[in-house]
């Protein structure tokens, strides 16, 4: 019988989180309550913040920190002391839409440098299917001069963490897991029940566990396509979206979807992976491609409508301003990767608009850094349109009287996600 975990739950061995990010830092903190958990990152300055318990993304408090059997590190002398490798470096997409495997490679290459006999590796980040059997096990078999099976395991366990979300945390939400054997996949298992108590799935091979965190997101990506699509239909049709969809909800099988701008590191991105092993394959994926087509489109569509409606309102475009409300990828959180709200800013831009952005949540020089955008960063003036882009809550406390109140005479208030739609409107209104 293997006893890893118990040694583990001994403080006989140690477990270590590559990657210290949205995923890898609540699930390191969440172990260092159980047993001995050494974080790593690559990133010196992050290491000396959480040392200091702070969280670099915003998304823990100081509180968390607490009770938690943790040394973090970029040392790879201390790396070494750990058994039980956990890799949540993010796998983010390139600017032709590929996968860019450099911080997944780059982290197993960290692990080969350190790797030993009796050794677990499980891989969190999320992949195309066969990407850790692929391209991350023999890498580590080639740094480390060990194999597979007979040296050390691998297994798979996808993330599932929500940015922002209190209620789906780490240990209510089921972990699948996979792994390289039968004996490994119970190890495994086995470790990740110390933080999960939603329950285990033991998928039958790391490459089901890889297509499964890669539809998850790809099934949401595509019926917001469809709800996207529905939306310029429902435009030209001149009515109203949300009230054709609360209409469609009242039958009991239909989807809650809605329409909007799908940014983030998760469905604006795996859904590539999918299609670039499927390309590999020799398949044409016509309905995910499809789909990402119409949501990366968005953008220019929202930024259209608004020049059409200021010019057919008789507004000079060479004089009018503009104010984006909520900048991060959704609401209540600092990310702002993979933001379309910062392509809907750029779309607006290429009219000559003046755009004002503000955001409570979001770091302003992040964001230029990432987007190279500059614009006011704080409200100045009367406004001739006012986009409730990302509907954090700091907006949904005030009355409708407030963005109103921003607007110019004849000024258009653009509600994005169709907030204040059964609102009283003095002035002109558009949504999805």
């Amino acid at each position: 019988m293997n006893v890893f975990h118990q040694e583990l739950i001994d403080k006989k061995q140690k477990l270590a989180v590559i990657g210290l990010g949205y995923v890898g830092l609540p699930i390191a903190l969440a172990f260092a309550k159980k047993i001995q958990v050494i974080g790593f990152d690559i990133n010196s300055n992050r290491i000396e913040l959480m040392k200091r318990s702070v969280d670099p993304s915003g998304e823990l408090a100081a509180s968390d920190f607490e009770n938690s059997d943790i040394t973090f590190t970029n040392e790879l002398s201390i790396l070494k002391q750990a058994s039980f490798f956990i890799v949540t470096v993010p796998t983010p997409i390139d600017v032709f839409n590929q996968p860019d495997l450099t911080p997944l490679l780059s982290a197993t290459k960290t692990i080969g440098a350190v790797l030993k006999k009796g050794d677990y590796v499980v891989y969190e980040s999320t992949v195309y299917p066969g990407c850790t059997e692929e391209d991350c096990i023999p890498l580590l078999e080639e740094l480390s001069g060990l194999k597979l099976g007979k040296d050390f395991k691998v297994g798979y366990s996808p993330e599932r963490i929500n940015p922002g979300d209190k209620e789906h945390t780490l240990s209510k939400i089921t972990k699948v897991v996979a792994a390289s054997d039968a004996e490994s996949l119970e190890v495994v298992a086995r470790v990740y029940e110390l933080v999960v108590d939603a329950g285990i799935h033991k998928a039958s091979s790391i490459k089901v566990a890889e297509a499964a965190k890669i539809i998850e997101n790809t099934q949401r990506d595509v019926n917001i396509a469809l709800m996207n699509e529905l939306s310029t239909i429902c435009d030209k049709l001149e009515i109203n979206t949300f009230e054709v969809l609360e209409a469609a909800r009242t039958k009991w099988n239909f989807l809650p979807f809605s329409p909007g701008l799908v940014g983030g590191h998760c469905i604006g991105v795996d859904p590539y992976y999918l299609t670039y092993k499927a390309r590999k394959l020799g398949l044409n994926p016509n309905v995910i491609l499809s789909g990402r087509m119409i949501n990366d489109q968005m953008p220019m569509h929202v930024a259209k409508k608004i020049v059409t409606t200021l010019i057919t309102s008789g507004k000079d475009i060479s004089k009018a301003r503009v104010l984006v409300l909520g900048v991060t990828f959704k609401e209540n959180v600092e990310d702002i990767r993979n933001s379309k709200v910062a392509d809907l800013i750029k779309e607006l831009q290429t009219y000559s608009l003046k755009i004002d952005a503000v955001d409570p949540y979001a770091s302003f020089e992040e964001f230029k850094h990432e987007y190279n955008l500059e614009f006011n960063s704080e409200i100045k003036e009367l406004y001739d349109v006012v986009i409730l882009a990302v509907p954090h809550s700091d907006y949904l406390n005030k009355e409708i009287t407030y963005f109103e109140n921003l607007l110019s005479e004849q000024g258009l208030f653009v509600d994005l996600k169709a907030v204040y739609r059964k609102s009283t409107h003095i002035k002109p209104y558009w949504t999805l």
